[in-house]
């Protein structure tokens, strides 16, 4: 597993990120996506219908999108996660200090999602307020019981996946050095390669 300053073997090109809910997944993989010119699917948008039910053409949507030379995407949903893991060749773990960022990131979207009526996936809004009292799915208590988990699973992926190379994150000071640092190093080691500069 790489730190934010550990070089990578090689130019990355079908990426993961991976990071509880609030952690700034989808945002950190769009960035990604700019830097390695793959296209940014963001998976929730392929699993979520409306009304929140689970569409159906989830998986063959997945299938079809990793099938492309270059893409980045979120490490979510059980159901993909090994098919992800199988075609990609870079994981990041956005694994931020939860009580300091994370929670408080999870809780102001969830409330300017709700305020404003946000259109998400599908037409998809935020629930009301109340219902973070009665419903254990909520984003935000979903955030608060899953908050080691990949503390588990990333490790077990490692093994699972040994041509996986895995970055840890830990700040978001590491992912702006990450980005500006070994990520463009790697892209610009392949481009000079490619074209024979120096």
């Amino acid at each position: 597993m790489l730190s934010h300053d550990g070089a990578l073997p090689h130019r990355p090109r079908r990426v993961l990120v991976a990071g509880v809910s609030g952690a700034g997944k989808t945002t950190l993989a769009a960035r990604i996506a700019v830097i390695t010119g793959g296209p940014h699917t963001e998976i929730d948008s392929l699993f979520h219908g409306p009304n929140w039910v689970p569409r159906p053409e989830f998986l063959d949507d997945v299938r079809a999108f990793i099938t492309a030379a270059s893409w980045t995407t979120e490490w979510q949903y059980g159901a993909a996660r090994p098919m992800l893991a199988e075609r990609a060749d870079l994981l990041v773990w956005l694994d931020l200090p939860f009580m300091r960022v994370t929670l408080p990131r999870v809780i102001r979207r969830t409330i300017r999602r709700r305020v404003h009526r946000e259109k998400l996936w599908n037409g998809n809004v935020e629930a009301p307020f109340r219902t973070l009292f009665t419903d254990r799915e909520h984003i935000v208590r979903w955030a608060i019981s899953t908050r080691r988990k990949y503390d588990v699973l990333v490790p077990l992926l490692e093994l699972e996946y040994p041509h996986l190379v895995v970055v840890r994150l830990r700040s978001q000071n590491d992912v702006e050095r990450w980005l500006a640092g070994a990520l463009s190093a790697a892209i610009r080691s392949s481009h000079h390669r490619h074209t024979g500069r120096d």
